[in-house]
């Protein structure tokens, strides 16, 4: 643990900032099986909003373990690492008023709390997109070929094989990725986001 350190606040205000950049920063969190189209939508997202002129960034389950959280394993202790840290370097996106797209697949309910208390004790907004589909859509998709490696013993602490994912029983959006296409999907995040009054119709 750190210590003799201490917090510097800066001299801009949240809102003085919001309003000089013209946009609000937030988070949106896309959890789900693998396999389930949480990077294929959010791939699709984030396109789609910087078209309209708007800040936002990516941050993708793979992408990450290759560079910040390339140190971690998938225990379930590392998976809360894992977590943690992207909680934490989303939040710092939303405080600088992007509009952070995290992909992961967060199998525990209590890391995607975690996450989203981060953001509450910042008044950042913490978006929970819940992108569903039922197992046998994931493995039948399997676009890795992972579930096939899983179902062998391959790889151990597999989320939705040999390790558990909590659903989420609070998520802001839910998608049904078998009946939804990508589009109708990134249609339903954007609908969601103007009604709050997050970005303008």
């Amino acid at each position: 643990m750190a210590t003799n350190i201490t917090f510097h606040p800066g001299s801009v205000e949240a809102s003085e900032r919001a309003q000089l950049l013209s946009q609000r920063g937030l988070t949106l969190w896309l959890t789900g099986l693998s396999g389930s189209g949480k990077s294929t939508i959010a791939c699709a997202l984030e396109q789609h909003l910087l078209h309209l002129g708007k800040a936002a960034y990516r941050l993708d389950g793979d992408n990450i373990r290759f560079g910040l959280n390339k140190d971690l394993g998938f225990s379930p202790k590392d998976r809360e690492e894992n977590i943690r840290r992207i909680g934490e370097v989303a939040k710092l996106f939303a405080d600088a008023c992007v509009i952070a797209i995290t992909s992961f697949i967060s199998p525990y309910r209590g890391d995607r709390d975690l996450a989203r208390a981060l953001h509450t004790k910042g008044d950042l907004p913490f978006i929970e997109v819940y992108i569903d589909a039922p197992l046998e859509v994931a493995e039948e998709r399997d676009p890795k070929g992972l579930y096939k490696k899983a179902r062998k013993g391959e790889i151990p602490e597999f989320t939705g094989i040999s390790a558990p994912y909590e659903e989420p029983d609070k998520a802001e959006i839910h998608l049904r990725t078998d009946k939804l296409s990508v589009e109708g999907c990134v249609k339903e995040i954007m609908d969601y986001l103007v009604a709050q009054g997050f970005i303008q119709g």
